[in-house]
């Protein structure tokens, strides 16, 4: 039988890839290769074939070189002019972006997390209820990335996001209200921040 638009929870992604690698001596985050290629399409491809659709990537740091060097057809690029305000912008960029996209949900995925791959991501998508669902990967029952919004709180959400907390404000006032998804057996949560972090791309 052929699913229709109702039956389907209509997640849509968004990767937060603006950040401009200021404790990597100033290298965009979203250039960084990873298996040959920059790390920005191993989030947006991961979102995708994890169910996402559509999939949004906010740009900020070389928002011209993101969009020469990878390969980001069929995604919708958001760019993000405060993106040196900090994640919080960003955040509330791609969530104002899917205003009249129909999606009833955004997954939300850090640019600079490569172990975190679509199998992950299904698993958040699959906690989706409602608008009002909040949940979020865990990893030795700790929340962690990537975390799924319903639409229904995008609007707190985004007035919440300010500097470089991104969602975390909002989701601890709401602690009680997460469904936390355990991600630990299939995806890790390094971040790439540090010129040691580096050895972690492969």
């Amino acid at each position: 039988m052929e699913r229709t638009t109702e039956d389907s929870a209509q997640v849509a992604g968004i990767v937060l890839a603006a950040g401009g690698g200021r404790r990597l001596g100033g290298r965009p985050k979203a250039l960084l290769a990873h298996r040959g290629r920059p790390l920005v399409e191993h989030a947006a491809h991961a979102l995708r074939e994890g169910g996402c659709a559509p999939v949004h990537i906010v740009l900020g740091a070389a928002a011209g070189a993101v969009r020469a060097r990878a390969r980001l057809d069929g995604y919708v690029l958001v760019d993000n002019p405060d993106w040196e305000e900090g994640m919080g912008s960003s955040l509330r960029a791609g969530l104002a972006s899917l205003a009249g996209t129909g999606a009833k949900a955004a997954l939300v995925a850090l640019v600079d997390q490569p172990g975190i791959g679509a199998e992950a991501v299904a698993r958040v998508v699959a906690a989706y209820r409602s608008p009002s669902t909040l949940a979020a990967a865990a990893y030795g029952g700790e929340r962690g990335h990537p975390a799924l919004f319903g639409a229904d709180r995008w609007a707190d959400i985004a007035a919440s996001a300010v500097g470089d907390r991104g969602a975390r404000a909002y989701l601890r006032a709401h602690q009680s209200a997460i469904t936390l998804v355990d991600c630990s057996d299939i995806a890790r949560t390094d971040d790439i921040d540090t010129p040691e972090d580096l050895t972690l791309l492969e």
